[in-house]
């Protein structure tokens, strides 16, 4: 009990890492390589595309070689990667270098969702509670990598926010790894074959075709509904926040607030999804996800703050649905690849909305950016509305 207590605060520690260091560079970008590198806003965040490309397409290796080598062993690898890429990240003189970076971030990122989610839903009947509170752990790398990388910047320098989170992350491995070593005698090798996994019960195959199109469809779009609004954050409050920030770091400081609030809907999403229907709570969270975002495509303030956290906390709330769903109609001996190919299509996505964020604010700004999330948002609800109610488990 007390092993699995700590590969649990692992795996918590690992879901944090990842999302910070996916967008650290979002944060740079917005509040000072843009003066650094002489390039606007527009022409210097597409370079985080590859990032996010990698992300996508390494996913389902990475499910492939946890599912039959070893979930823990890829989680040292990991650890390790993503830290050391991070480092050579702070060393790049030119958009060219740090796109190159940002990639090999990318390709260690992919590993975290496929199989730290697997790890996280194994031997558990109930599986919302625990997937909400690792979700909480990634949503609170993401407020910090918005308050970190501001608060680096003033303080020390650009490179900073990406070398120092980078060695804590080598040094998080070094202790997974040791962990690991100390747990080998008592027979657990950490293989998905040999983990006790809660099975699902027998699906028909037509409900399994169904479920998984929407899960699929529905992941899309959050994808792009996540990616806009964890990326370009930052940069929203920049313009609309003017009289309450001033600098990197009250800007950090205010997107903290806004993503460590909202982080928190995972807990009650999680406990929502355990206790009722899945349907009804996804239909309730994609609902109120359009009506945040049409509100805020005029605000400025204090009420684009205030509004941002409405939208976030529903945002935030939506990830451990789709999860949930994975983790009840996979099976224990491809469910890393099941998290995969869920995760593929999310961060495919979010490649594709980098370029899209630029193009949208290069040429109308982030009102028309607010719009078409608010339709996105809606089309998830209308897909959610096709969850059969037949089964007592959706």
């Amino acid at each position: 009990m007390k092993h699995t207590k700590i590969r649990f605060l692992f795996l918590n520690i690992g879901h944090f890492l990842d999302h910070l260091f996916l967008l650290i560079f979002a944060t740079a970008a917005a509040l000072r390589l843009t003066q650094e590198w002489n390039l606007s806003y527009a022409e210097l965040i597409p370079y985080a595309t590859p990032s996010f490309i990698a992300f996508g397409v390494c996913a389902i290796p990475a499910g492939w070689l946890a599912d039959r080598w070893s979930r823990e062993g890829m989680m040292a690898v990991f650890f390790f990667g993503i830290g050391s890429a991070s480092i050579l990240a702070a060393l790049a003189n030119s958009p060219f270098q740090m796109a190159s970076c940002l990639a090999l971030i990318g390709i260690f990122a992919a590993i975290y969702h496929p199989v730290g989610l697997a790890m996280v839903v194994e031997g558990r009947k109930k599986t919302g509670i625990a997937l909400a509170i690792n979700g909480v752990f990634g949503n609170m790398g993401v407020a910090c990598a918005a308050l970190l990388t501001g608060f680096l910047i003033d303080s020390v320098s650009w490179q900073a926010a990406f070398a120092i989170p980078g060695i804590v992350s080598v040094i998080v491995g070094m202790a997974f790894f040791g962990f690991l070593r100390i747990k080998a005698p008592e027979g657990r090798s950490g293989s998905a074959q040999k983990s006790k996994v809660a099975e699902p019960a027998k699906i028909p195959r037509e409900t399994l075709i169904l479920v998984f199109s929407i899960i699929f469809f529905t992941t899309a779009l959050g994808g792009l509904i996540f990616q806009s609004t964890t990326f370009a954050l930052p940069k929203v409050f920049d313009e609309r926040l003017i009289e309450l920030a001033d600098s990197a770091t009250s800007i950090g400081w205010y997107a903290f607030l806004v993503f460590s609030l909202a982080a928190f809907a995972q807990l009650v999403v999680g406990y929502l999804v355990d206790n009722y229907s899945v349907r009804s709570v996804f239909l309730g969270v994609a609902s109120l996800q359009a009506i945040f975002f049409v509100i805020m495509t005029q605000l400025s303030g204090v009420l684009a703050l205030i509004v941002a956290i409405g939208f976030m906390l529903v945002v935030f709330g939506q990830i451990p649905i789709n999860d949930v769903l994975v983790g009840r109609m996979a099976r224990s001996e491809w469910r890393s690849r099941a998290y995969s190919f869920r995760y593929i299509v999310t961060f495919s996505v979010m490649a594709s909305a980098v370029p899209f964020i630029a193009w949208v604010h290069g040429n109308w700004g982030f009102n028309v950016l607010f719009s078409v999330l608010a339709g996105a948002a809606l089309l998830i609800c209308s897909a959610a509305w096709f969850l059969p109610r037949s089964l007592k488990m959706i």
